[in-house]
């Protein structure tokens, strides 16, 4: 059995930032990637806008992912490509991880892990479409995928239901490619992307945005032939006499990323019930010791440059020799908050240089962020527009131990 100081597992933007950050303290390093090439999900983002804050230039997705991948080649890391992770164990001081790939079942010893795993789309079934499951109904990413890697247009009329930001991105691609996008279609009364591609992708294109309507049924049976929109009310249930069939031969869904932790619960590591990730520290190390993550396998980003950014604290903090007790104490925060990433501050470690993530609940207007340890402020900031799918990152110095808070108030 080989033995690694650190096994990443996912070789996305993440995986390659933090696989990267270990071997240069001099660490032996394994990766694992399940596909057969570096990169991610980056890998079908033709469009640009990557790396603005890392590289201070605009890129495409693959334009991003290459230059990752082209800093990992300097190094000594291990890569193994096509390699499927099927069982985690805790083995003394450190784990072994059982894996398959073209060579057959093997396992390494690993004394940290780097989970760096990214995220999953939510399908029609989470949402409870009701009806049949027609060909033609697919995710956001799986239209992408169809259109961007194998050059196949799926579709010539299209309901896009959601307006995540990849769903956004699609019904521009769609149009582009010739097809039509009837509609995007929000159960929420505000939209759940960027403002930017709210302007980019619909506006500029011409492509309608209804708020508050849901599909509530598929028609077909072999192809999809049409869905079934329905206005909703404020509790997001449908009013009823406001259904109406729009025909089409595509549903396409943009109903939300959850981080793909199967692999995570699979060795009991406890997930926060706002992110759907791991509950974390100021390192990103998860409640189980010498278990780190990353990426949108800890919170679902906005930017592959805070992906990056995540994946470098990750594999300098497991790449430290550190036996200390744990000291954690619990970030709180008040309703106006969907979440804030790191939940837990270890004070055992250092803690002088923390980035907390957060995003608000819902829209805000003139609310003032007040970031307090033992009930006095040690950070305030005042936001004019708070939104739910835009996600704010804060870099602080905490001078002392202490509970920290959060909260959004009036002044």
């Amino acid at each position: 059995m080989n033995n690694y100081d650190i096994v990443v597992i996912g070789g996305g933007p993440g995986g390659l930032a933090a696989s990267f950050k270990a071997d240069n303290q001099g660490k032996k390093v394994l990766l694992i990637e399940r596909e057969g090439k570096l990169g991610g999900i980056l890998k079908q983002c033709i469009h640009d806008g990557f790396g603005v804050t890392r590289f201070k230039e605009k890129l495409a997705g693959p334009e991003y992912a290459d230059k990752e991948i082209q800093k990992l080649k300097k190094t000594n890391v291990t890569v193994s490509l096509l390699t499927f992770v099927t069982r985690i164990e805790k083995n003394g001081e450190g784990f072994t991880i059982t894996f398959v790939n073209e060579k057959g079942v093997s396992s390494v010893f690993a004394k940290k892990l780097i989970l760096a795993t990214g995220c999953r789309e939510r399908t029609s079934k989470q949402v409870m479409i009701q009806g049949t499951n027609p060909t033609g109904v697919m995710t956001a990413g799986q239209a992408q995928y169809y259109i961007n890697i194998l050059g196949k247009m799926p579709l010539k009329k299209c309901v896009i239901l959601g307006s995540g930001d990849i769903g956004l991105i699609m019904a521009r691609r769609i149009t582009l490619e010739g097809g039509t996008v009837e509609g995007v279609y929000e159960v929420k009364p505000t939209p759940s992307g960027l403002s930017r591609n709210i302007a980019q992708c619909l506006t500029d294109f011409n492509i309608p945005l209804y708020l508050s309507h849901t599909v509530t049924r598929v028609f077909g049976v072999d192809r999809l032939e049409g869905v079934e929109i329905m206005e909703v009310d404020k509790n997001m249930n449908p009013i009823p006499k406001t259904e109406r069939r729009i025909d089409c031969d595509s549903l396409i869904l943009s109903v939300g990323l959850i981080p793909e932790n199967e692999l995570a619960k699979s060795i009991q590591v406890p997930l926060s019930r706002f992110t759907k990730g791991p509950s974390v520290d100021q390192d990103f190390e998860t409640m189980v010791d010498g278990i780190y993550t990353c990426g949108n396998a800890m919170h679902v980003n906005d930017l592959a440059d805070f992906v990056s950014e995540s994946g470098e604290i990750a594999g300098e903090c497991a790449a430290k020799d550190d036996s200390r007790k744990r000291d954690l104490k619990r970030v709180k925060f008040d309703a106006h908050f969907g979440y804030v990433v790191p939940d837990n501050i270890d004070f055992s470690k250092s803690y002088d240089k923390v980035i907390f993530y957060f995003r608000s609940r819902d829209n805000y207007e003139n609310k003032v962020l007040h970031i307090r340890q033992n009930g006095k402020d040690i950070f305030k900031r005042q936001y004019l527009h708070l939104k739910p799918p835009e996600m704010e990152r804060i870099p602080l110095s905490l001078k002392e131990k202490g509970e920290i808070s959060f909260s959004l108030e009036y002044e």
